[in-house]
């Protein structure tokens, strides 16, 4: 077990006047920004709705300015961001509305952004765009069971190496209400109590987890992680691992149950379990 419609020219012309014209009055660039989404970058692409003005973006566009990538910028400002990316420019505040229309129209009109922040020294503005990281419900479960069953599945089909060992394809696994179950009981006890271990407070293995709900079971496989905030990224992170690549692999586990919790002490992620098992007939 391991743990782990493009615009006339004309009327181009006409909204960019008014757009320069307005800009000037109100030279920022959090309002630029605004507005070029709002038109479209003068009809040039779809419009995208407006951004919220987060302070903690403001600081991870500063630390961005002093040499940090846009997503450690944004996770180091204490933003948890799904994604994030930055604008760069340099010129007049009047300017601002021109030089990220030339430069950067499809970052600043991304829809995939809901938050904004600047920070401008000089001549200089960076500024930063992202979109929050939004932890799963708990109604999600099933929909993020069945993408990591299939992850699963899809590398079970082919076959893959784990570390210095090679498998061949092996039998794809069908998903355990009751050990999903299990799984999420573990997840939530490591969640709330802040542990991360396969053995739970009580003392339990995850053979004996399984067994308390009257699963009966050949052999039980556990991999546990923490911090993906995905399936894609649980599965692979568990995948280049080895031990619970192993797991994954063993041809002999026919069902699986995989589930996540976040709890005050995991703000940054998810704990995750995945069981393994081979049910008795």
């Amino acid at each position: 077990m391991n743990r782990l419609s493009h615009t006339p020219l004309c009327c181009l012309w006409v909204f960019l006047g008014g757009l320069t014209a307005t800009l000037t009055a109100r030279a920022d660039a959090v309002s630029a920004v605004q507005l070029l989404r709002e038109g479209g970058c003068g009809g040039v692409l779809p419009a995208a709705q407006r951004l919220r003005h987060s302070p903690l973006l403001d600081r991870a566009a500063e630390l961005w300015a002093g040499g940090r990538s846009p997503a450690i910028a944004a996770e180091r400002s204490g933003y948890e961001a799904e994604t994030a990316a930055g604008l760069h420019i340099n010129g007049p505040e009047s300017s601002t509305v021109q030089l990220l229309k030339h430069s950067g129209c499809r970052t600043a009109l991304n829809p995939g952004f809901h938050d904004i922040g600047v920070y401008r020294h000089g001549s200089d503005t960076w500024l930063v765009l992202a979109a929050a990281y939004v932890v799963p419900t708990r109604s999600q479960a099933p929909v993020l069971a069945t993408r990591a069953l299939q992850l699963v599945n899809e590398v079970r089909a082919r076959g893959t190496r784990c570390g210095e060992r090679s498998f061949g394809p092996a039998p794809t696994l069908r998903l355990s209400g009751a050990l999903a179950d299990v799984a999420f009981g573990h997840a939530n006890d490591m969640a709330a109590h802040n542990y991360f271990e396969h053995e739970d407070l009580a003392g339990h293995s995850p053979a004996e987890r399984v067994r308390a709900v009257g699963y009966r079971e050949k052999l039980v496989g556990e991999n546990i992680a923490y911090g993906p905030k995905s399936a894609e990224e649980v599965v692979q992170g568990w995948l280049d691992s080895p031990g619970h690549c192993e797991n994954i692999m063993d041809p002999r586990f026919a069902e699986m149950g995989i589930a996540y919790a976040q709890g005050p002490a995991s703000k940054h992620g998810l704990y995750w379990v995945q069981l393994l098992a081979d049910p008795q007939a």
